[in-house]
């Protein structure tokens, strides 16, 4: 059965969305890895969930589907890690929720990764991909010069 006061209750879809920019120049495999660690970075860092308005489904046999979020998902595609550097100062200069990731974080375990990352300087980082969380309008407008990866 489908509750729809509560959906009704959410906020507009069309009013916040999760952005993904990732570089095209990496494997896909390795977008993906950053993708899923860029987006359960960001979920933790939303301070309720509710503002995420998570959904469940349920099917016509009444099994759970559960959670996801109503808002959209973009994935756009970057030419190189410079132009996600540049997305990422901006994210910060408006303190916009993100969450990104470097070629550092592929390297061994945590501790590694961690020593890896912080023996670059900001400008030696190579950027697999930011991932965002804010209004729509905003991320238009952070983003509107790149297209959708596919």
């Amino acid at each position: 059965m489908v509750d729809y006061d509560l959906v009704a209750s959410y906020p507009d879809e069309g009013s916040k969305r999760f952005v993904a920019v990732l570089n095209q120049k990496i494997e896909m495999g390795r977008l993906l890895n950053a993708l899923g660690h860029m987006t359960a970075g960001l979920v933790a860092t939303v301070p309720s969930p509710s503002e995420l308005a998570f959904l469940q489904y349920r099917d016509g046999s009444n099994s759970i589907h559960p959670n996801i979020s109503h808002f959209p998902f973009i994935v756009l595609k970057a030419d190189n890690s410079n132009q996600i550097r540049k997305v990422r100062n901006e994210a910060l200069a408006r303190e916009i929720p993100f969450t990104d990731f470097t070629h550092t974080m592929i390297v061994g375990g945590s501790i590694p990764q961690l020593e890896a990352t912080a023996a670059c300087k900001e400008e030696e980082l190579e950027y697999y991909g930011i991932c965002m969380f804010a209004d729509t309008a905003v991320l238009r407008e952070m983003t509107k010069k790149f297209s959708l990866f596919k």
